[in-house]
């Protein structure tokens, strides 16, 4: 059964401040989260919003091009911040060798998920973000898996 919390962003300090909320899950250390939006509805800004909250340091950019951008916590924690939108065929998940990065332990970041298609594993988290507003945003958080529900429930005591 899927649990489901929809948000309302009014601005970047709201996104910041939900980011830093989900830093703080201890689940989210091996976690599949997806963002879905258009272009512009900020996927890549609450990325970043997400691991500053997680100590991370240096440039963090959408990897359109790159595909995948790997960054770690002060402490180690692996990310991988994937972006899918150019993918034309969902076996490019394969073809790339990134199913193998996509299972080992560590925080998972995917862009464009609907692009990798069945072959991406279930995401723990789905972000489904929409513009509502010049800077306001409304999202849905769904929980694909047993920790995503944790996290959910984590975060709504």
């Amino acid at each position: 059964m899927q649990q489901s919390d929809h948000l309302l962003w009014r601005n970047e300090q709201d996104t910041a401040r939900y980011a830093a909320r989900l830093a703080r899950q201890p689940a989210l250390r091996n976690a599949l989260i997806t963002l879905q939006g258009d272009f512009g509805v900020g996927k890549t800004a609450f990325v970043r919003h997400l691991l500053r909250a997680l100590g991370v340091t240096g440039p963090v950019k959408s990897p359109t091009y790159a595909v995948v951008e790997p960054h770690e916590t002060p402490d180690g924690l692996p990310i991988w911040h994937f972006d899918f939108y150019r993918f034309q065929d969902p076996h490019e998940l394969e073809d790339a060798g990134l199913r193998e990065l996509l299972a080992e332990n560590g925080l998972k970041l995917a862009e464009w998920p609907e692009h990798a298609g069945p072959l991406l594993p279930t995401a723990d988290l789905a972000l489904a973000i929409e513009i509502t507003g010049d800077t306001e945003r409304r999202v849905t958080v769904t929980a694909g898996t047993d920790t995503g529900s944790a996290i959910l429930c984590n975060l709504n005591p």
